[in-house]
């Protein structure tokens, strides 16, 4: 875990709450086995990634693909972004992972057994096939909630 944040990701993260999910929000550096994820909302297992230049390397590469598959592998969707994109593109990032979001909602409504919060419930004592998320049509950023972002998270 870094004590201090990117420019990258303060910027998402004060765009974050602007992104709709029931009864839920997106946490930053989140703690998910060894690693630490810099965006994560547990209830509907997403985790979103923001990458520099360190991760196009062939080290960094090799580095991320173990780090997803271990996340996937917990039951996690992940998303990941150049901190460029974040800089320039923000709308249109915002966006993804609004798609990304309904996708992981309607996922988890076919197939509630394979988020990570009744993954680690039946990780014990059931084998979990794993499914094929279901593709949505794009769908564009929703209107600003009027709520401001929860407190306390690193905000």
């Amino acid at each position: 875990m870094r004590s201090t944040s990117t420019d990258a990701e303060r910027k998402l993260w004060r765009h974050l709450w602007r992104i709709p999910i029931d009864g839920s929000h997106f946490r930053r550096q989140v703690p998910i086995g060894q690693y630490f994820a810099d965006f994560a909302c547990h209830q509907i297992g997403l985790v979103i990634e923001l990458d520099g230049s360190q991760h196009a390397t062939d080290e960094g590469l090799k580095r991320d693909a173990a780090r997803t598959a271990f996340l996937e592998k917990q039951g996690y969707k992940v998303i990941r972004f150049w901190n460029a994109e974040i800089l320039t593109e923000l709308e249109a990032v915002l966006d993804a992972i609004y798609a990304a979001v309904r996708e992981r909602e309607i996922f988890l409504e076919l197939y509630p057994e394979d988020g990570p919060i009744r993954r680690a419930q039946y990780q014990a004592t059931a084998l979990v096939q794993e499914k094929p998320p279901q593709s949505t049509p794009d769908h564009p950023t929703p209107e600003l909630r009027s709520d401001p972002p929860p407190q306390g998270e690193g905000g």
